[in-house]
């Protein structure tokens, strides 16, 4: 069985103290493919060394995170752009809108995330798509670049199952992580009615852990945990889940 997390920030800081540790976890439990989105410029060295580390099971996107786009947007924007023709990299992510820490930037965060959709289609490339209280804003800059080359995962995806579908309309993956396990997540209520060919699993790690580890620091391993929770929705085994995302995953990165 082989399972991929397809959104992990294994170079955070928060894993400073085990990271090796806490990647064989990961490996030991099948877990074996993890897809890396960027953040900022601050983190690119740290996303080298991870990659150098594991050559064999890390997968590198670069891309410019919503939170990061300030004053000098446009310097971390000719970051991206330098370092997606200077080498390869699996997606453009993570990408997005995120209003719930500062409203106050939309304009320069639509303007970032076109920008990057663009990178992305002239790279052949997926987008990794960060939304947060924005789900109309994304949809919006989706619905003006939507084409034959716009594809990929709405990460961390949160919303209801009309919103699931419109995501499904762009050619865009759901990625369905800690959130499901929630007794308040609610897209467990309506998953059952996403076929699983537009599910992918990630974790967000170190962020928004599965229950029974929710409020702790989340890791690779456990993905698991959400594994089970969608054999239990769609009434599958566990290796039918990890086999169908898994192969969707590879539908989205090419590897």
């Amino acid at each position: 069985m082989i399972i991929t997390d397809t959104h992990t920030h294994l170079y955070s800081e928060a894993f400073d103290t085990d990271r090796k540790a806490m990647i064989e976890r990961a490996i030991s439990q099948n877990v074996s493919r993890f897809f890396i989105p960027a953040i900022d410029s601050t983190y690119t060295k740290a996303m080298m060394t991870l990659e150098a580390d594991f050559p064999d099971h890390v997968f590198l996107m670069m891309g410019l995170h919503p939170t990061s786009v300030k004053d000098n947007y446009k310097e971390e924007l000719k970051h991206v752009e330098d370092l997606l023709a200077k080498r390869h990299f699996y997606a453009v992510g993570e990408i997005g809108i995120d209003l719930y820490w500062d409203t106050s930037t939309l304009s320069i965060q639509q303007e970032a995330f076109k920008y990057q959709i663009e990178l992305a289609k002239q790279y052949g490339l997926p987008i990794v798509i960060h939304c947060r209280n924005a789900f109309d804003e994304i949809f919006e800059v989706l619905e003006e670049v939507a084409d034959d080359k716009l594809f990929g995962i709405f990460h961390c995806f949160t919303g209801t199952l009309e919103q699931a579908h419109r995501a499904i309309s762009y050619n865009m993956k759901l990625g369905i992580g800690g959130v499901a396990t929630f007794k308040n997540g609610k897209i467990d209520q309506f998953l059952k009615a996403i076929d699983l060919k537009h599910i992918v699993l990630e974790t967000d790690s170190p962020y928004l852990a599965p229950k029974p580890y929710r409020g702790k620091r989340n890791e690779s391993a456990y993905i698991t945990k959400v594994l089970e929770k969608l054999a239990d929705i769609y009434s599958v085994s566990e290796e039918k889940i990890a086999e169908i995302t898994t192969a969707n995953s590879k539908d989205i990165f090419g590897i």
